[in-house]
């Protein structure tokens, strides 16, 4: 069974997942943590204001898929350990959506492989957007965003 990657909002706190990182029997190898700390952003890219977001998950597949990317750039040199953690359930502005830490021998090791881990949940994982917005005009909308439509 793959590790729990999807979790309920604030069942976890990035200090936690900064202690889990260090407990690695690999650790010692480490010279550097990059964590990555997705928000939820009070203005989408069409320029209404936002008012809350419902995430959603196929629990299952995406605790697959996030542990498959977090196997598949541990297993790269230089790479100690890739921890990726997405919330589900609702959020307003501000609010954190994902955690993403990746420790390395060195900070030139862990930067492209926190890069790759983001982009790769973001593309890979069953993970769902609902918007809840405030168009320029006053209307207020409801709607799943698809990724392809985010910039």
């Amino acid at each position: 069974m793959p590790a729990k990657h999807v979790h309920e909002k604030s069942s976890l706190s990035i200090g936690e997942l900064i202690e889990r990182v260090r407990r690695n029997t690999d650790f010692q190898k480490a010279g550097a943590i990059a964590i990555f700390i997705g928000v939820v952003r009070g203005q989408n890219p069409k320029g209404d204001k936002v008012q809350k977001l419902e995430i959603e998950a196929y629990d299952e597949r995406a605790n697959e898929v996030l542990s498959g990317i977090c196997q598949d750039l541990k297993s790269r040199e230089g790479i100690v350990d890739v921890q990726i953690h997405h919330f589900v359930g609702e959020f307003n502005v501000g609010e954190d959506l994902v955690y993403v830490l990746v420790a390395g021998s060195h900070r030139d090791d862990v930067f492209p492989a926190l890069r790759e881990a983001v982009e790769r949940y973001k593309k890979e994982a069953p993970i769902f957007k609902k918007e809840h917005v405030v168009t320029k005009d006053g209307v207020e909308k409801t709607y799943w965003v698809a990724e392809t439509e985010e910039s």
